[in-house]
């Protein structure tokens, strides 16, 4: 049997149903499945230890073997996370972003866990449709597409009419998320509770645990999500080359999402770029300078710019005037004033390399352990040491940013006392995607000076 199915399988025995809904709801499945593989884990680790302790080998050898027992337990974690679907996925692409708390193989292995799941049986989504608008299919959608347009870990998308004879995209949330929550985040709780010793032992856990909870109860509202995409769709307004769906309110609730459908296709497609007659430069370019006025100048932001989320509307006209089309507006944030204000600050400090500046606005935001200011501050002029061989903030070119990245990815990774902010970790992870998708698409397009208009009137805000 191939691995897709078993997915399917598994898909279905964890939450096809009333009865299973109503048996994942008790957090018991879930909690074997973490049991099974934190057994598995501690098995491994045992059997490398006893190994090292009857035999005799070199330092080096030791540590090969204790890395290759990290990255296979990494991928265990992985597995088990991508196989319950829902907050766990969720949970594994927070802890992806903390570079800051977590060794480099256990991020590095979360970085990897993909949101596409199989989809669920259409019983299970129009049960869940119904009991979202009230009443029968029927009397919502005159036509109805059982087979989805896409599947991810919480939702899955399909194409729909209404009575109106208006073509439109239905989200519809997983009908056992509803019910198995409270069991997923008490399970979820306990582990940033027990998760073992280092770096992560020293951290504000319950914190953190809070943090992930108030994000994921906001991206499981998809009221909230048509709030936002109507309000950056007002944001960019200005700018005729980018489209947001209009949302279909009458059609929306907390758990269905119902927006307007146009034909697209994806960034990643350059074969149907090429049917359009659409050069990818000019793509990027728009969609460079609509993250840039995001970020920089409004505040909100998309914060998931991977290609499944942006395409170019299939339209007559398109190769003159192409339009790209933003969807999925579930992890966006609106960056607190006093964030927006340090990083300004910040930015000050880096273009002045005033290193004390810059600390001293980490220990404004409680980024800075106690008794941890001596490292930070090391790590702090390390990285304005390689900015300024790179020509300095403003004057380094695109090419620069994605080898900085890595080297802050490092330095943050190896820099105890750090305890950063989520939010501070996903913009910088959606400014770094979308550099990565400038030398996917047109690596010719430098990134960095197209962005620079908005980051000087970021500068030049008064607040």
């Amino acid at each position: 049997m191939s691995s897709s199915a078993s997915s399917a399988r598994e898909a279905r025995a964890l939450a096809d149903g009333p009865a299973a809904e109503a048996w994942r709801a008790t957090g018991i499945p879930q909690a074997l499945r973490l049991l099974a593989c934190a057994a598995a884990v501690g098995f491994d680790a045992w059997r490398v230890r006893l190994a090292e302790w009857l035999r005799s080998e070199p330092d080096a050898a030791r540590e090969r073997r204790r890395a290759e027992l990290r990255e296979r337990s990494a991928r265990r974690v992985v597995a088990t996370l991508g196989a319950l679907k829902g907050v766990y996925v969720k949970l594994g692409q927070f802890a992806a972003l903390r570079l800051d708390l977590l060794p480099r193989e256990v991020t590095d292995a979360l970085a990897s866990l993909r949101d596409a799941v199989p989809p669920l049986p259409f019983t299970s989504m129009r049960r869940a449709i119904e009991r979202e608008l009230g009443g029968p299919l029927e009397a919502h959608f005159a036509e109805f597409d059982e087979t989805p347009l896409g599947a991810a870990s919480i939702a899955q998308v399909h194409r729909a009419r209404l009575h109106s004879g208006e073509a439109v995209a239905v989200k519809v949330q997983y009908p056992w998320l509803r019910a198995s929550l409270p069991a997923d985040l008490a399970l979820v709780g306990t582990l940033f509770r027990l998760w073992p010793g280092g770096r992560t032992a020293r951290r504000d856990r319950a914190r953190l645990f809070a943090e992930f909870a108030a994000g994921l109860r906001e991206e499981l509202d998809f009221e909230r999500e048509a709030r936002v995409a109507a309000e950056i769709a007002r944001n960019l307004a200005a700018d005729p080359r980018i489209a947001v769906p209009e949302v279909v309110h009458s059609h929306t609730r907390p758990r269905v999402l119902t927006m307007r459908y146009l034909p697209a296709v994806g960034l990643a497609d350059r074969a149907g770029l090429a049917r359009l007659g659409v050069a990818p430069r000019e793509v990027l370019e728009i969609v460079v300078r609509a993250y840039a006025a995001q970020i920089f100048v409004d505040g909100l932001f998309h914060a998931d710019p991977h290609p499944g989320n942006l395409f170019v509307i299939d339209e007559p006209g398109a190769a003159q005037a192409p339009r790209v089309l933003f969807v999925d507006f579930g992890l966006s944030r609106r960056l607190d004033p006093q964030l927006r204000r340090e990083l300004r600050l910040g930015l000050y400090a880096l273009l002045q390399r005033d290193v004390d500046g810059f600390v001293a606005g980490m220990g404004r935001m409680g980024m800075i352990a106690p008794g941890a200011e001596p490292a930070v501050r090391g790590a702090v002029a390390a990285m304005f040491e390689r900015v300024a061989r790179h020509g300095g903030a403003l004057g380094m070119g695109g090419a620069a940013v994605l080898p900085l990245k890595d080297e802050a990815k490092a330095l943050l990774q190896e820099t105890s006392g750090l305890q950063l902010p989520n939010d501070l970790l996903l913009y910088a992870k959606t400014l770094s995607y979308v550099f990565a998708l400038g030398a996917d698409l047109a690596p010719e397009v430098d990134v960095l000076k197209l962005s620079l208009p908005y980051a000087l009137q970021f500068l030049a805000q008064k607040d």
